[in-house]
């Protein structure tokens, strides 16, 4: 097979999976609705069952639906048999998934969580078959064909599944009113969550760390503490301790490329006025975004008197993972 036989192989399997994704489109109506209705009546949790692939997919499901604020749990079909049917309570809904509708263990399960009281959802390829015909609410996932040459490997409606549980969770999550906040609550780990949550005071430098000098210090005494405190910036206060401006070592290069007679400037010379700042209180991915737009490399933080009490650098941040890919 030559390189370009396989390039058209590899499109071929995408425009096959997509095409069955398109026409999810066209399943998507009343019966979608009920399974959305019936999800949010529910005082239980979500509980998703499949076997094989169907349970690989059924697991995604979980975990989405879990993140974006809909209780759910995995019941694997052949445990259910052997004691995990505990897990069960006629308050939970329970979504059933096979491509063909008739796979033995599910078949096995469906008196069983009938016998619970459990509202059914049936997610299959087969509107004849016995999953569509004995559940509650029926949502087909049939596709034209599978990716698989041998139309044997669940492929296409695999992915046509997983579309379908992700159209259900997102629904869910804009009908319960799901914010950014509960986003962020629910995923307090990794660079997500810290995105979504670390505020600037949690990770600002603060306290004798600030590099700080008055209007009226020295050339000298601003590059000590720019050198001293290592953060390639030193802010300047006026006599009150507000902040009037900012001296970065790419300040000093400039001064330096201009004059070497600097015995009698001040630190109020040659600083940049009226500096970049922000409140502790917000994000600090909001911070980097900010040092990002305004292609800086560190943020004063400030108090509502405008006294430096942070300051943020913008190496900092990525090292924390904020920075998105």
């Amino acid at each position: 097979m030559t390189k370009e036989e396989i390039i058209e192989k590899g499109k071929s399997v995408v425009r096959t999976e997509s095409e069955a994704i398109s026409g999810l489109i066209n399943t998507i109506g009343d019966e979608f609705a009920d399974a959305i209705e019936t999800i949010l009546k529910c005082k239980g949790r979500v509980v998703l069952t499949g076997m094989g692939k169907s349970g690989l997919i059924a697991r995604k499901i979980v975990a989405t639906l879990n993140s974006t604020g809909t209780p759910a749990i995995y019941l694997h079909p052949t445990d259910a048999l052997h004691g995990d049917l505990g897990m069960v309570r006629k308050e939970d809904v329970a979504i059933l998934i096979s491509k063909s509708g008739n796979t033995e263990e599910i078949s096995t399960l469906i008196p069983l969580l009938k016998r619970i009281n459990v509202k059914l959802i049936g997610m299959c390829a087969d509107r004849e078959s016995r999953l569509a015909s004995e559940c509650d609410i029926f949502l087909s996932i049939d596709v034209k064909e599978e990716a698989c040459p041998y139309d044997l490997a669940p492929t296409s409606s695999t992915t046509a599944t997983l579309v379908l549980g992700d159209a259900l969770s997102v629904v869910l999550l804009q009908l319960r009113g799901f914010t950014v906040n509960d986003f962020a609550y629910l995923h307090p780990g990794g660079s997500l969550g810290k995105r979504l949550s670390l505020e600037i005071k949690e990770i600002m430098i603060q306290g004798d760390r600030i590099p700080i000098v008055k209007e009226s210090a020295s050339i000298k005494d601003a590059i000590l503490e720019i050198t001293t405190k290592r953060l390639g910036t030193t802010c300047v206060v006026n006599d009150k301790g507000r902040l009037t401006g900012i001296i970065t070592d790419g300040d000093l290069r400039r001064l330096l490329e201009r004059t070497l007679d600097i015995k009698d400037l001040h630190a109020s010379d040659i600083m940049t006025k009226n500096p970049k700042v922000m409140r502790s209180h917000y994000l600090a991915s909001l911070a980097l975004q900010q040092m990002e737009n305004f292609k800086i490399t560190a943020l004063i933080i400030t108090d509502d008197d405008n006294h430096p009490v942070g300051i943020v650098h913008l190496h900092d941040l990525i090292n924390l993972g904020l920075k998105q890919r």
